[in-house]
């Protein structure tokens, strides 16, 4: 058996096969090659490829060789994160399919006049894409029929779950056949999508290109540092290595909370996770992690078990494990994904490899700022707030860009929405006057260190 190396050795119809060459397509990008296959075969896939990898292509040409024309019900469903990627996935699909007559798909997404998108559901849509809380508001009033939909995708899911949409996707999942073929792409795998897809795939195919999941390269290194000069070591390999986040180990509560009260009134962006908090404070310091707007964590091993930080370049044992097992496990929580990631070791007496303090050298200026800042909504799930409200507004009366938006959490009684640090006067100017179903946007809280 030949493996595919071209889009003719596919098992595509005659008129997709035409307009891709017609397009200039002749050899698939890796993920095209490794997922096509399988899409084409009916099965669930898992995908990982990073943004402009080809993943569109991949499953508009899997579900436009499903498409039924001559049957005008909505066969094929894209679920997309914001409105910008919703129409790029449309315009995509629109380019790929011109050689299918007949064809119809509309777009359905926040921030656009509702209207328009109703008339074109009543006429009837083939592929429908859109955002999740607009999509759901049409199959809640019975404009968007899934009984006949037989391709459901989700794309960027890692950045649906990041924005808060687990919700309302699963809505519009629950409805859709059981029958159906499920494919998913995320740029990463972190537990939350390996979950979501157990929850809507069956038996999927894992297709992981464009990135490495090999174990990372950790550079490990230790550092001699009396116990007076420890923090002031532990300052200046912050400054040093600039770090957007970093994890410290401290063995106990009150020693988190001395170092982060010292690397504070540095001017470091440090929370603290041990033992003694308030779920309350837990939960702020947890959310503030998942929207990388704060820099350092000074955490005890308790308390930091099951924390998951994407991409954390920086782990240093301020207080190191005496157990080889808990430093491996530490030190593991760097150089994930096949990323690089360095580990630091504050000892108190020279060992053979060990560099001092003091010869360190730290980058002059201000400790790095966090990428990302958070803001509080006084209110939550209980004022039907939901994250394409949040979304809607930033981008439509805010200014925002979509790429400025982060992670966002909404509880029942409040949300916090994370933006790119430098567009805070943005937002703090439409604050001063904007409103969301009533609730004005705030600075967020950030509690005492603890």
């Amino acid at each position: 058996m030949t493996t595919p190396t071209a889009f003719d050795s596919l098992s595509l119809s005659p008129a997709l096969l035409e307009n891709l060459s017609g397009l200039g397509y002749t050899e698939p990008t890796p993920i095209q090659a490794a997922a096509l296959p399988l899409i084409l075969e009916g099965r669930d896939v898992l995908g990982q490829a990073k943004t402009g990898s080809g993943k569109t292509a991949a499953f508009g040409l899997g579900l436009l060789n499903q498409i039924d024309p001559t049957r005008l019900e909505t066969q094929a469903l894209v679920i997309c994160p914001v409105r910008e990627l919703a129409e790029q996935v449309a315009t995509e699909i629109r380019r790929l399919a011109r050689n299918i007559p007949n064809i119809k798909l509309v777009t359905l997404c926040g921030g656009m006049p509702g209207r328009p998108q109703e008339i074109s559901m009543r006429a009837g849509a083939h592929i429908v894409v859109g955002t999740p809380g607009r999509i759901a508001k049409h199959i809640r009033k019975d404009l968007l029929q899934v009984t006949s939909i037989t391709t459901l995708v989700l794309d960027e899911a890692d950045r649906l779950l990041d924005m808060g949409f687990a919700e309302e996707v699963m809505e519009v999942v629950k409805p859709i056949p059981r029958t159906r073929q499920t494919l998913l792409f995320s740029a990463t795998f972190p537990e939350e999508i390996r979950s979501l897809s157990r929850k809507i795939q069956k038996n999927p195919e894992s297709v992981i290109v464009d990135t490495a999941l090999a174990p990372g390269i950790v550079e490990e290194r230790e550092v001699f540092a009396k116990p007076q000069d420890k923090t002031r070591a532990l300052s200046r390999i912050l400054r040093q290595e600039m770090a957007e986040s970093a994890l410290v180990f401290c063995a106990t509560r009150q020693g988190c909370r001395e170092v982060a009260k010292t690397l504070a009134s540095e001017g470091f962006s440090v929370a603290t996770l041990h033992g003694e908090m308030e779920q309350r404070d837990r939960s702020d310091t947890l959310i503030r992690l998942a929207n990388r707007s704060v820099c350092v964590l000074v955490a005890t091993d308790v308390a930091a078990r099951g924390l998951d930080i994407d991409d954390l370049p920086l782990v240093i044992h301020y207080d190191p494990a005496n157990d080889p097992d808990i430093h491996l496990h530490r030190t593991g929580r760097t150089g994930r994904a096949g990323r690089s990631g360095k580990a630091f070791s504050l000892v108190e007496r020279p060992v053979p490899g060990s560099i001092s303090w003091g010869d360190l050298s730290p980058q002059p200026g201000p400790p790095p700022a966090p990428p990302m800042v958070s803001f509080l909504l006084n209110g939550g799930k209980k004022d039907k707030i939901r994250p394409g409200d949040l979304v809607g507004v930033m981008v439509n009366e805010a200014g925002l860009n979509p790429e400025d938006l982060g992670h966002i959490h909404i509880s029942d009684t409040y949300a916090v929405i994370a933006f790119r640090n430098g567009v805070q006067r943005k937002v703090e100017k439409w604050a001063a006057k904007g409103r969301i179903k009533g609730k004005r946007l705030s600075p967020m809280y950030v509690p005492d260190i603890s």
